[in-house]
């Protein structure tokens, strides 16, 4: 990639000094202070710059200083508008990708666009932040108040912070240009969108055309210019400014991010080793390694023939960092497995880490108040110091899901983490570069390891405390994420979608649905509730359920969370995971937080009304029900017996407490407990009704309906009688009655017929009123009532054209529909 060679020779001429190489690693005893060294790099302070040229006075700085922002704040505005003008096409070529004849295959529009949509969105937050924070220093200037220091230091870091994008984008540009001239010279669609794109050309709105590959350049070209951008602005900040130490730190991280994206025209981070090999970075990023029993926070690199596991070495203020061996395996031979079931934490664990989320809410509401009160400088910095290492507590033990990494050589290793998109997206990088290796030339350990500190991508560990300022976008409330449907399965399966959203740690940051019907058409319509603290980010996986398999992950996809688009009314969006669809709904409720709970769930679920269940949880067929028949669809319909055989009764009342107290536990073991115990359950909890699913009221005008002799007009009666229950009543009811129709369909191999079916569930929803309760009917004789709750529930299930059931409280119709492509 020479245009990128050439800017960075650019730089050179302009000056820019680059960090040197790395020193070869101290053979000196590394201390395990876990939290002071991994804390080290978000502390280290800024590096000893040279002295920039001042002007003559501080006023005049400053006033050149504002003419710098302008400028920078007018060129991100026309550098947005050139990246909107790159993704104009990228909706139309997805749905054309899904056709018979596509202008460019989902792969080509995938690698063609890689990383855009969010250079673009990074672009947008820091253009929002720097021209409010402009307009509020022009306000002060005309409302006169002389003492206004404007403040924009936070928000250059912020960006600089999420500069590791454009590594991605660097890496994949050739593919992105071969793509694009391929196509350009191959497909006349495609030619005549890529030969002339227009857009506007900053605030006086001219029109600009270009090229699709001169565009696809510009980012390019953006990247290489932030570190002058940095200088030009440091130059014009004096000492004592606010800003100054921030900005410094920000110029630090971008030097050290440009002088490490590449050395070759070809834009790889490669290393060359004593005996002339070379080896190429693909990846990198902090993991929790648990292969030695204990949790560690350590810096992985993923070469392209081995997998390199080191521990961050801070050596002082001003010096380059370096990183200390832990170990390494090679890819050849090497297999990945990925855990699905997440490991459970002892109780003393869970205990520990509640205790840590409350410390950091505290902290977190010290912060604010002092941000919104006098400036206590040196209280806040303490403050925000021990957030971090309480953050970074919580990330190495709270990690819950299992990478495991098998070496033909019997060197086993274990990652762990907290986000199942994280390790996803390890394994995928992992699993390409296995595929293609056949072996390897051992390392040079020494050199290799003292190599990453010029090669890595990332800087530090994922802290969202360590964000400098308060992001006005993020979400502070409830986020209610409804999952609805998925489509494009390949061929019918079990799925599930898994939930992650960012922020501070307070409250669990991940729940999913339970496993569908295997089905190719899945539907879940199931509501997933988040409180959230400073989120900005979601994220989806699709996941396929295997018995005695490793679960799939089908394809995923991160949205961006605005607290501006969101608000208390349903919006509904497609999302692309993979070669999947899923359809959702979001809805947000701003509003002050409340401390951690200590349980995930408070209210029971057995022994309660189904209204007061169906309120609670946001649904009308409570998640019990639906969990328990979808499990039993999933693994028990040619289960010989099914609802007559009886589960064990220790196991159902297992299940039921779990129920009781946590909802995400009780689905995990589902999965694994015995088919009867799962008939059991939901037969307990109809059973357990305070009042019967069929109110206590309609029993005796059911009677009178089976005195009539015509069947279609009793059934026409029995369903006319049904509008009158309850919806939460009602919809459960007829959510039950399709399940056994479908339980019946397979009697051939279960031997559970409609009747055999009507005389296990009758008893348990349909009772009598008993005395006291509204019997203005005739007494029914116990015997009769047996007979009388089996002929209803047959009559309802001979009915072929039952009222579909709606399982979760219908959202806005007139929401926003957005479909988008990941």
């Amino acid at each position: 990639m020479d245009v990128f060679q050439e800017a960075l020779d650019y730089l050179e001429t302009q000056h820019v000094p680059v960090e040197a190489e790395p020193e070869v690693l101290e053979e000196d005893v590394f201390q395990e202070d876990a939290v002071s060294c991994l804390l080290s790099p978000l502390h280290a302070g800024s590096m000893d710059f040279p002295e920039t040229p001042t002007l003559c006075n501080p006023e005049e700085m400053l006033e050149r200083r504002l003419v710098v922002l302008k400028g920078i704040l007018d060129s991100e505005e026309v550098y947005l508008s050139e990246l909107e003008t790159l993704l104009t096409p990228m909706k139309a070529l997805w749905a054309s990708a899904g056709t018979s004849q596509p202008v460019l295959t989902s792969q080509q529009v995938q690698t063609v666009f890689y990383q855009v949509p969010e250079l673009r969105d990074m672009h947008h937050s820091f253009y929002c932040s720097l021209k409010a924070r402009l307009s509020q220093a022009e306000a002060s200037q005309l409302m006169g108040h002389t003492g206004f220091e404007l403040v924009v230091g936070d928000v250059f870091l912020k960006m600089v912070n999420q500069i590791g994008l454009y590594g991605g984008f660097i890496a994949n540009y050739q593919k992105a240009v071969e793509v694009v001239r391929k196509c350009t010279h191959s497909v006349p669609l495609f030619r005549t969108l890529a030969e002339s794109m227009t857009s506007k050309n900053g605030s006086d709105k001219t029109r600009i055309e270009y090229t699709f590959e001169a565009l696809l350049y510009k980012p390019l070209d953006r990247v290489t210019k932030t570190t002058l951008v940095l200088q030009d602005l440091l130059k014009t900040t004096p000492a004592q400014h606010g800003d100054h130490n921030t900005l410094q730190e920000a110029l630090r991280l971008s030097r050290s991010f440009l002088s490490g994206v590449n050395e070759n025209s070809q834009c790889k981070r490669e290393v060359t080793l004593s005996h002339g090999m070379r080896r190429q970075l693909m990846r990198d990023g902090f993991v929790v390694d648990a292969s030695e029993g204990e949790r560690a926070l350590r810096h992985l690199f993923l070469y392209t023939d081995l997998l390199l596991c080191t521990r961050f070495k801070h050596v002082g203020r001003g010096k380059q960092d370096q990183y200390r061996f832990s170990w390494y395996v090679p890819l050849a031979g090497l297999k990945v497995r990925w855990v699905a079931e997440q490991a459970q934490h002892s109780p003393v664990t869970h205990l520990r880490l509640h205790t840590l989320r409350t410390k950091m809410y505290t902290l977190r509401q010290q912060l604010r108040q002092n941000q919104k009160g006098l400036k206590a400088v040196a209280v806040t910095t303490r403050s925000r110091k021990k957030l971090e290492q309480i953050e970074l507590m919580l990330l190495t033990h709270s990690a819950v899901y299992r990478l495991e990494l098998h070496s033909p050589s019997g060197k086993n290793h274990t990652l762990v983490s907290s986000s199942l998109y994280e390790l996803e997206e390890w394994r995928e990088a992992i699993h390409k570069l296995t595929t293609d290796n056949t072996g390897t030339v051992p390392p040079d350990l020494l050199t290799l390891t003292s190599a990453c500190v010029k090669l890595r991508m990332t800087q530090q560990p994922p802290l969202h405390s360590s964000n400098p300022v308060e992001d006005e976008d993020s979400l502070c409330g409830t986020l209610s994420v409804a999952i609805h449907s998925a489509c494009g399965l390949q061929q019918p399966a079990c799925v599930y979608v898994c939930v992650e959203v960012d922020g501070f740690e307070f409250y669990d940051r991940q729940a999913q649905t339970h496993s569908s019907v295997h089905s190719l058409s899945p539907h879940w319509d199931q509501e997933l509730c988040f409180q959230v603290d400073g989120a900005r980010d979601l994220r989806l996986l699709c996941v396929s359920q295997s018995d005695g398999q490793d679960d799939t992950v089908l394809g995923k996809a991160s949205v961006k969370l605005d607290s501006k688009s969101l608000n208390m009314r349903w919006r509904r969006q497609t999302l692309r995971l993979g070669q999947v669809e899923v359809t959702l709904s979001l809805k947000y409720c701003a509003h002050p937080l409340e401390p951690p709970s200590s349980t995930a769930q408070t209210h029971p679920v057995f022994c309660v009304p189904i209204q007061t269940v169906a309120q609670q949880e946001g649904v009308l067929v409570p998640h019990v029900v639906r969990c328990c028949v979808e499990e039993l669809e999933r693994r028990g319909m040619d289960e010989m017996g099914l609802y007559r055989v009886s589960g064990t009764t220790r196991d159902i009342s297992a299940l039921k407490t779990v129920f009781d107290s946590n909802l995400r536990e009780a689905v995990t073991r589902l999965r694994s407990a015995e088919v009867n115990a799962v008939s059991g359950v939901l037969k307990l909890y109809f059973r357990e009704l305070p009042e019967p699913l069929i109110p206590y009221n309609m029993f005796h005008s059911l009677i009178r309906v089976l005195d009539i002799q015509d069947m279609n007009s009793r059934l026409v009666s029995m369903l006319s009688l049904l509008e009158s229950c309850p919806d939460p009543n009602r919809h459960t009811f007829l959510y039950i009655l399709h399940h056994l129709q479908r339980v019946s369909e397979k009697q051939d191999v279960n031997k559970m017929s409609l009747l055999n079916l009507a005389t296990v569930f009758g008893p348990s929803l349909l009772r009598p009123p008993l005395a006291g309760q509204g019997n203005d009917g005739p007494t029914v004789d116990i015997s009769q009532e047996v007979v009388v709750q089996v002929q209803v529930l047959f009559c309802y299930l001979q009915c072929n054209n039952l009222p579909e059931a709606q399982t979760c409280l219908p959202h806005d119709t007139d929401a926003e529909e957005e479909t988008t492509h990941m």
